[in-house]
């Protein structure tokens, strides 16, 4: 099957775009610029284009833009992969996925700028957008035909990675949702030491921040143990299925390195470089774990 070089060129466009406009949102909100451009969309102060520019409005005006143009490119994706690719089974599904939850996340972040929603709304945005992401990027996995390359029609996965696999990947979408929540409801930094919000002694939170914090960190804790358990039992198992062998060996890499993050962010007092790392780095496994479910969806089941 020939597939156009420009396709391929316009997926790997499409899902670097789709990590800006990720990096975007919690650079937004990191900075706490969601209102640089006041109570105003599109437009920005009452203008089109601002005319006076501080950090936070260029930060927050820059993140609608991105958005904007990115959404024209994931459109053309979508259009482009169901023309060339409708025959695969999954493209027509991704390439809506694509679409609508990149549609759903641009009016959520709208209705936020003219309205205002509560932290616990707001939490869900990063999440929606990570969908979007994740479909991007499988159809960008589809259109370089890693599948055939990995030879994933010979996949068989057994029932035991078959739960662990599905269980992990949506548990890994609420652990996102509570790290949104300690964004948006500004806990970072409620607990300064690591990993227990006061290490000179043991105790249950005191308060609502507190338990979000926490609750984050728990949910961290369990994530990191379950990969790395299902990791074990791959390199046991599937040492001859190179996609699952590799796959899950990356994903424990993703989620150490998302821990270790995440410990940082506090440590360093939200650097803005380490904290935008722990962004970028749980992007990265959700849509991994995606492709995990790709390949499952896939498999014939062993015993």
């Amino acid at each position: 099957m020939h597939i156009h070089k420009y396709l391929k060129w316009l997926a790997i466009a499409s899902s670097v775009g789709m990590l800006l406009i990720l990096l975007g949102g919690a650079l937004v909100t990191k900075t706490d610029s969601g209102m640089g451009c006041g109570r105003h969309w599109p437009g920005c102060n009452g203008q089109l284009i601002p005319d006076e520019i501080t950090a936070e409005v260029l930060i927050e005006f820059s993140h609608r833009l991105v958005t904007g143009a990115v959404g024209i490119l994931i459109l053309a994706l979508a259009i482009w992969a169901w023309r060339a690719l409708g025959h695969v089974r999954e493209t027509k599904f991704l390439a809506f996925m694509a679409v609508f939850f990149l549609v759903l996340q641009a009016l959520i972040g709208a209705a936020q700028v003219k309205w205002g929603q509560g932290d616990f709304i707001l939490a869900l945005h990063f999440g929606i957008s990570l969908i979007s992401f994740a479909a991007v990027l499988l159809l960008t996995l589809l259109i370089f035909e890693v599948d055939r390359k990995f030879d994933t029609d010979k996949i068989n996965i057994g029932k035991t990675l078959r739960f662990h696999t599905i269980g992990v990947t949506l548990y890994s979408y609420f652990v996102i949702y509570t790290g949104a929540l300690v964004r948006h409801t500004e806990s970072s930094l409620v607990c300064l030491d690591w990993p227990l919000c006061r290490n000179n002694e043991f105790s249950l939170p005191t308060n609502l921040y507190e338990w979000i914090q926490m609750g984050h960190r728990a949910a961290a804790g369990l994530i990191f143990m379950w990969i790395l358990i299902i990791t074990i039992h791959v390199i046991r198992n599937y040492k001859d299925q190179r996609a699952i062998y590799w796959g899950w060996i990356i994903s424990l890499v993703l989620v150490t390195t998302q821990v270790l993050s995440g410990m940082f962010v506090v440590l360093t007092k939200l650097n803005l470089f380490v904290a935008l790392l722990h962004s970028l780095v749980i992007s990265l496994l959700f849509g991994l774990l995606c492709y995990m479910i790709l390949l499952l969806s896939r498999s014939k089941t062993s015993k």
